[in-house]
């Protein structure tokens, strides 16, 4: 416990605080109102993530938020105030979305779950980090837009990842009206996993770390990694490859400790090979 309030503390004067909680690393946006996805959090996220990657005591990682804001999106503010600059912010701008593109992509292929709680209003980019992570669960209170539409800014890299989780039409009705949903319909969507109570939703998240954590980390490495990419493959492409990673995931020591262990009824030990 101690260890845990040094780093809270350590951390705790930037926009991201970095924390451990039993087998989680735990990301917590702290610059409210609107927990913005600036350059300097877009930087601490990553690294964040990038740090705990070979930390075998990291079993998952847990995206949070300070404030009645998960996050707002992008800093509209920092962005404006580049239209300034000789090219009109051209390549700030172009800086920005390709840092945010690469943190989207660098928790899809996480080698590790990572789980976003969510107790306020996702918008935009903030919206689109959720929709990155692999689990999502939120508080009755939270809701969920992509209302780039009301300012003339189409949220067009918010709905790659949106448009993977829920269906064309819901995708589609979010970015073209900008409308907010609630939590339950975000459940209904397929954007979240679960509404809970706001009293809950961080036990309820801490189970399913606690839950992952008992897997062999090298099976829900492979099972991850080959999720996201037979999703992009046609169904024959999809076979082929899962097929690959089933035979190797098969000779992996830490499936014949699991067969064995289920065939003799005890409790595997799992070595990550």
């Amino acid at each position: 416990m101690a260890e845990i309030v040094a780093i809270k503390r350590a951390a705790a004067a930037g926009p991201v605080t970095v924390s451990r909680e039993q087998s989680a690393l735990i990301m917590t946006l702290s610059n409210p109102p609107a927990n913005a996805l600036s350059l300097a959090v877009i930087g601490e996220l990553h690294n964040a993530i990038d740090t705990a990657r070979n930390d075998k005591s990291v079993r998952a990682v847990v995206l949070a938020a300070a404030g009645k804001v998960f996050s707002a999106g992008h800093d509209l503010k920092e962005m404006t105030a580049h239209r300034s600059d000789p090219d009109r912010g051209r390549a700030f701008f172009k800086e920005t979305m390709d840092r945010c593109a690469a943190l989207m992509q660098a928790i899809v292929t996480y080698p590790k779950p990572v789980i976003a709680e969510v107790d306020g209003v996702a918008t935009a980019a903030g919206c689109q980090l959720v929709a990155s992570c692999d689990l999502a669960f939120a508080s009755e209170h939270a809701t969920f837009a992509t209302p780039g539409v009301n300012i003339g800014l189409f949220c067009s890299t918010p709905m790659v990842a949106l448009s993977r989780n829920v269906s064309r039409k819901q995708a589609m009705e979010m970015l073209l009206t900008g409308n907010a949903i609630d939590a339950k319909t975000a459940r209904d969507f397929g954007l979240i996993n679960q509404a809970v109570p706001r009293d809950y939703l961080h036990k309820v998240v801490m189970k399913y770390v606690e839950t992952v954590a008992a897997k062999s980390p090298l099976t829900l490495r492979i099972g991850k990694e080959a999720f996201y990419r037979q999703a992009e493959m046609s169904l024959a492409d999809a076979y082929r490859y899962t097929s690959e990673v089933m035979l190797e995931n098969m000779l992996a020591r830490d499936a014949e400790e699991g067969i064995g262990a289920f065939i003799e009824k005890r409790d595997p030990k799992w070595s990550g090979e």
